[in-house]
């Protein structure tokens, strides 16, 4: 991947406002990191895991694997999601990505469509529909986002 590309797309997620929607879990981000989405709508999708509505956050993250599912999961050696997984399966096989990408020294996993991600590399347009999951998140981070 050209570095200059993936640069600006870490300082493109670095500058962005993102949507997030506090876990009913308290534990949740130590287990399957912090989810943001790039829209109110994307971040609602979450509501199956959150409790309350999305807020506004900020991110920083320096080494993030950026890819299509199929990508992250060939470059994590874990398969990706499936239809038909339960909640429980769906927050299981996030915290074996997480656990997986941390290993590899990766900070964050940037999610983008395969139709996104194969433009994303060709003419380096960072597509407007981002899911980041921001993997080692510390208590004071916890505790800020379920005060704002």
């Amino acid at each position: 991947m050209k570095k200059a590309l993936y640069d600006r797309l870490i300082a493109h997620v670095n500058r962005k406002q993102w949507w997030h929607l506090p876990p009913v879990d308290p534990d949740a981000y130590k287990k399957r990191g912090k989810f943001l989405a790039s829209t109110y709508a994307e971040a609602e999708f979450y509501g199956l895991f959150g409790a309350g509505r999305p807020l506004e956050q900020r991110a920083k993250i320096a080494k993030p694997l950026v890819g299509d599912e199929k990508r992250i999961a060939r470059v994590l050696g874990i398969p990706p999601q499936y239809d038909g997984m339960t909640i429980e399966q769906m927050a299981a096989h996030d915290a074996k990505w997480r656990n997986a990408a941390l290993k590899k020294g990766f900070d964050a996993i940037v999610l983008m469509s395969s139709k996104c991600f194969a433009e994303w590399k060709t003419t380096g347009k960072i597509p407007r529909s981002l899911e980041l999951n921001v993997l080692n998140v510390g208590t004071d981070s916890e505790d800020s986002s379920r005060r704002t």
